[in-house]
């Protein structure tokens, strides 16, 4: 059966043994924001400058300075490796916004546009935060 890529992280689809591929453009966007997000700079070969480097900010102190940081780096970031997506909106949530989160655990949900498509999606991203 025919795909676009693997999907992320890797598993052998039921089907016929080989791995579980994306089909679709719009998982096909998602997991390549995702992995922006989450690569740090420096990780990729050949590319220095790739990734927001979300693990990057897990020790530093919760507010709004740390917030404008992420958002930053999210659209710059953007800008430069998927300029087809246009960010609608970045929303964080940790213990100081919802009191039934954990305690250093902080949650994002970016809302996007995917131009060529005409579509809007959600990535939400979770990581422990101290």
């Amino acid at each position: 059966m025919s795909g676009l890529t693997p999907k992320l992280p890797l598993f052998h689809s039921n089907e016929d043994g080989t791995y579980t591929l994306i089909k679709e453009y719009k998982e096909l966007v998602k997991q390549n924001f995702k992995n922006l997000v989450m690569t740090s700079p420096g990780e990729r070969m050949m590319d220095p400058h790739f990734g927001v480097g979300i693990r990057n900010f897990l020790f530093e102190n919760d507010g709004a300075g740390l917030y404008a940081g992420i958002s930053s780096a999210i659209k710059e970031q953007v800008s430069k490796y998927m300029p087809f997506i246009g960010i609608i909106d970045i929303r964080f949530l940790s213990q100081e916004h919802d009191p039934d989160m954990y305690n250093n655990f902080l949650a994002m949900e970016i809302e996007y546009v995917i131009g060529p498509l005409s579509t809007v999606d959600k990535l939400l991203i979770t990581a422990p935060h101290d």
